[in-house]
């Protein structure tokens, strides 16, 4: 599909999101195609030979939904695009009114919707498995309507797949380049964990915290939180005088803080949607040469410890946490070989190189019918 106009369309993620802009977008480009990004952002501008859109974004959530995305319609609808990707579950109907009207439309799956809700804390208890089987319903039923289903991870697929859908995994594995294998000598790092991402209670950030805690080096923390008062609960806990609060970092500055780093983080909570989750810190964890300490589901024990890249815990238990952290500073060539062993299984495996072939191979399905 040489010379393709794609659009490519989020009412949710920031404009330069890493799955959206920086892996996806740029990979479409760099294969000839024309790219239109409709995203929230402040301002229309080309950014990498992509075309931004902007998008005002609504902070009320229902305000979104009913307002936001229609405005998303209208910009859409003008770009007169040949295919059309789209990125959230809000954005459905859009799909379906493009694909009425006769263009490739593709949905990108980024997590398992239904069992995400059922943790979902603006959802009251009561209402949440009600919820979750409407939205899976409504989706599995429209989903056969869409010329493809792209999901972030093998399990998402697979349920698509079950429906009949042309669905496809497209991992969000790292991009290699941005974590250069950087010569820092491992005595020399600072005895620091890292945790990169958005900051909430069901990803463990109280847990982390209260680790920390327990031990005698820091922890720095790189991204959102997820509320105020989440972040001055968080200043109650004993721990967070240990904690250095980095906020939004590019992606240099992420690569950085990594090279200088112990360990990276990721203690997510046993929510629903998380057991058989891929999140994409645990890549980049790896692609830096750090040793991982994460939760001990089946499908993270199978990445981390079976390849020897580094401990899983119990994520609800603070005193596993902080064990981890300290056997990791206290033994660092163990910790060494375990950074090595995940940069090496992200060079033989879990890059974004082979997921980009992927990508673009369904878009080239797609232009010749044969999807």
């Amino acid at each position: 599909m040489a010379n393709a106009r794609v659009c490519i369309l989020t009412s949710v993620h920031s404009v330069f999101d890493v799955r959206i802009f920086h892996k996806q977008a740029k990979s479409l480009v760099q294969a000839g195609h024309s790219v239109t990004l409709i995203a929230p952002h402040c301002k229309n501008e080309i950014v990498e030979c992509i075309q931004i859109r902007s998008l005002k974004l609504k902070k009320n959530r229902f305000l979104r939904i009913f307002i936001t995305v229609w405005l998303l319609l209208r910009l859409a609808i003008k770009e007169k695009a040949d295919v059309y990707h789209f990125h959230d579950p809000e954005l459905i109907p859009i799909g379906l009114f493009l694909k009425l009207n006769g263009k490739i439309v593709i949905y990108d799956v980024h997590e398992d919707v239904p069992r995400q809700i059922l943790s979902k804390p603006w959802i009251p208890k009561p209402f949440r498995k009600i919820t979750s089987w409407i939205i899976e319903k409504i989706e599995n039923f429209v989903a056969k309507k869409f010329d493809a289903v792209i999901t972030a991870t093998p399990f998402i697929r697979d349920r698509f797949l079950k429906l009949s859908c042309n669905a496809v995994d497209i991992n969000n594995f790292p991009i290699l380049k941005e974590f250069p294998t950087k010569k820092i000598p491992w005595e020399s790092k600072s005895s620091k964990a890292f945790y990169l991402g958005g900051i909430s209670e069901i990803r463990g950030i109280h847990q982390m915290v209260e680790a920390i805690g327990l031990t005698g080096f820091r922890l720095a923390i790189a991204g959102e939180f997820e509320s105020k008062s989440l972040h001055e609960s968080l200043k109650k806990i004993q721990g967070w005088e240990q904690v250095d609060e980095l906020g939004f970092l590019n992606r240099k500055e992420t690569a950085d803080v990594m090279a200088s780093s112990n360990t990276g983080i990721a203690v997510f909570q046993p929510a629903p949607n998380h057991i058989n989750s891929q999140p994409n810190k645990i890549f980049e964890y790896m692609a830096a040469g750090l040793p991982i300490i994460a939760s001990n589901f089946p499908l993270w024990r199978s990445i981390i410890e079976d390849n020897n890249c580094g401990l899983c815990v119990d994520p609800m238990n603070s005193q596993a946490i902080a064990n981890a952290i300290i056997y990791l500073v206290d033994h660092p060539e163990e910790s060494q070989i375990m950074g090595e062993n995940g940069r090496r299984l992200v060079e033989e495996k879990y890059n974004w190189n082979s997921e980009s072939k992927k990508l673009l191979e369904l878009y080239e399905k797609l232009s010749s019918g044969s999807h």
